[in-house]
């Protein structure tokens, strides 16, 4: 398989390889977004907490760390949305995904901009919703993934979305190599999204804290938090975690309160005692940190290989 001739993904990203990075606030920066663009697949840079000034600053570095495509994530509940959304359009950014929440108010000036809008879709109805509303392929995240989470899992929400829509759909929650990748693609997904495994990369600014209980990690390991609060996120678990859990079932206010600002405390301070460490599952399947081209390459040469070893067995 030709991914840049036969792979719609590709095609529409003008991307080598159909793999996409997760839009990861605060671990999601233009240096890590530069080197999953600069080794073939769509790096995104997490626009998560940034206001548009921000923004800017992060949009300039990249473009002076990669001249292929990239991709800025917006995050629908930010209070910044609608000027980040003026800023992508300006900038003339070439690819955008949103997360929690409808982006239909924006598609118009997307479309008209000819930016393409890759929505995240927890269900085969938001998929539908977001085809119509003239979403270029919808990302279907399911609950292995780390961070904010829906209710499905990844294994029978690809395969609803996969039937719901026409457009491609991109694969994600709980993949970290090929035979994930071979697994999606048997289902009718066009590419994957990976956010955990691109963390635990040479790239990644986050803190070696994180990185290192990535690596620690089973795949039991990680928690939901938040569910109570009315936004489940899948975390490492870690006495905070438990903390926050334990609050959830006393002082709903109190486990809010602990809860912010305890993202940033993980992914940049490496803050154990005060940080949510928003991760997959997937974590039980990494077991070293390697340059984003190396894992890039291996997921593509294992992909390649599971495909052919299942061909092999229906002879």
């Amino acid at each position: 398989m030709n991914f840049k001739e036969n792979n719609r993904i590709c095609q529409l990203l003008n991307i080598e390889y159909p793999i996409i990075m997760g839009g990861m606030s605060w671990a999601g920066t233009p240096k890590l977004a530069a080197a999953v663009s600069n080794a073939g697949g769509l790096g995104v840079i997490g626009s998560g907490a940034m206001n548009r000034a921000q923004l800017k600053e992060a949009i300039e570095t990249i473009r002076n760390l990669t001249d292929k495509p990239f991709g800025v994530n917006i995050i629908l509940v930010s209070p910044y949305a609608d000027e980040l959304v003026d800023l992508v359009i300006e900038e003339k950014v070439p690819v955008v995904t949103f997360g929690a929440g409808n982006p239909s108010k924006y598609m118009s000036r997307l479309k008209e901009a000819k930016i393409k809008v890759l929505p995240v879709v927890a269900s085969d109805n938001m998929a539908r919703m977001m085809e119509r509303i003239g979403a270029d392929a919808v990302i279907a995240e399911g609950m292995e993934s780390g961070g904010h989470i829906g209710e499905v899992t990844t294994l029978v929400l690809v395969n609803a979305v996969c039937r719901a829509v026409k457009i491609p759909v991109i694969a994600a929650g709980g993949i970290a190599d090929g035979k994930s990748m071979a697994a999606m693609f048997a289902l009718g997904a066009e590419g994957i999204q990976m956010g955990t495994r691109f963390i635990a990369s040479t790239e990644a600014d986050t803190h070696e804290n994180f990185k290192k209980l990535i690596l620690k990690s089973s795949i039991r390991d990680t928690v939901i938090t938040g569910a109570r609060l009315g936004h489940p996120a899948r975390v490492i678990e870690t006495r905070f975690a438990k903390k926050v859990k334990e609050l959830e079932t006393k002082n709903l206010q109190e486990a809010e309160e602990v809860l912010v600002g305890s993202l940033r405390k993980a992914v940049v301070d490496g803050n154990i005692e005060e940080g949510s460490f928003m991760a997959g599952q997937c974590v039980g399947l990494i077991n070293e940190i390697k340059p984003v081209k190396e894992i890039i390459t291996d997921i593509v040469n294992e992909f390649y290989a599971t495909i052919q070893e299942l061909c092999e067995l229906l002879k």
